[in-house]
This record gives structure tokens, sequence and C-alpha cells, in this order.
């Protein structure tokens, strides 16, 4: 079974387990979204939407937000002494598509639920010698720096040069 999609003003035909990049959709990765503009959906019967097929969408899974390479818009206007650079990188979401649904039906996968953070308070004594190194390292770092500096030669003024007397050799004639 396939379908055709409509996101970011462009058309997929995509397929249950298919991975494509779409131009960037909310979600975080893990997340289900649900792409509605379903064009096409075809298999056994092709069905054809009149824009849209009625009750049909695509579920997919976020696997990541990212970044496209730099395009550069360099602009000149010869002999006008006159140009402009600028870089842009569009943004994009990489999605896994997971089932197609159509008569209305919901996804029946759902997230991945995140991850929990650690407790914190489970280990106090670990909290502590960890501060305390903290606070031991910039102490030898400070004292690093100034034996690198008394370690250097002492600064020396430069020497002031003599007056010279001014001589009638250069300059105005009086």
């Amino acid at each position: 079974m396939f379908a055709v999609i409509r996101t970011g003003g462009k058309q997929y035909r995509v397929a249950a387990e298919d991975v494509i990049k779409v131009d960037k959709v909310k979600g975080s990765p893990g997340e289900i979204v649900q792409f509605g503009e379903v064009l096409v959906v075809g298999g056994d019967s092709v069905s054809l939407g009149q824009p849209t097929v009625a009750g049909a969408s695509v579920a997919a899974e976020v696997l990541e937000q990212g970044r496209g390479p730099k395009i550069i818009a360099f602009k000149k206007r010869r002999r006008k002494n006159s140009r402009r650079k600028r870089g842009h990188r569009q943004e994009f979401t990489l999605i896994r598509v997971t089932e197609i649904l159509t008569d209305g039906a919901k996804p029946t996968k759902t997230a991945k639920p995140k991850p929990e953070p650690k407790p914190v308070a489970a280990a106090p004594a670990a909290a502590e010698d960890a501060e305390h190194a903290e606070t031991k390292a910039p102490k030898r770092k400070a004292a690093a720096k100034t034996q690198a500096k008394a370690a250097k030669k002492p600064f020396k003024t430069p020497a002031k040069k003599a007056a010279k007397p001014k001589s009638g050799g250069k300059g105005k004639k009086k």
C-alpha cells in the first residue's frame, strides 16, 4: 500500500517503513506526527482525492530535526562596487512512515516515552565530592598561570630617545 502526501508545498510518494526528508514539521525525535493531506491512496484499489482523500492520513515517527548544507547567495553588480553575500541553511525533518490510515483510523503506534532524568538526591556524597573537585581545579589553573608569568623575562621599559636640537636644514624658512 502506498500514499501520496503533501507537506511543505511538496508531494511525496510514501509506503510503510519509508524514511524521507521533508521540510521542517513540529515534533521532537521519537514523537509521532500525522499528515492529513493525503492526495492518493493506492494498493489493490486506488482512490484519488478531490483534492484530498476523506478520512485518510499518514502516521510517521520523527527521527531527527536538522539543517541542510549551507547555500551561498552571492550577488554582484559590476562596475558599481556593490556586492552581497548571504548564506542559508534549510531546516528539515527526517521521518519514518509507520502506517497509512484510512477511514479516520487513529495511529496504533505511540511516541516513545522520554527517558526520565536520573535522581540527583540518591547519591549526595558523590555530589559533594564532585563539588570539591570542581573548586580545586580552578585554583590549580590559577596557580599555574601565575607561575608561568613569573617564569617569563622581566618587563623592560623602552629607553627614551635623546632630544635632538632643531636645525634649520629641513622645514620652513623664516
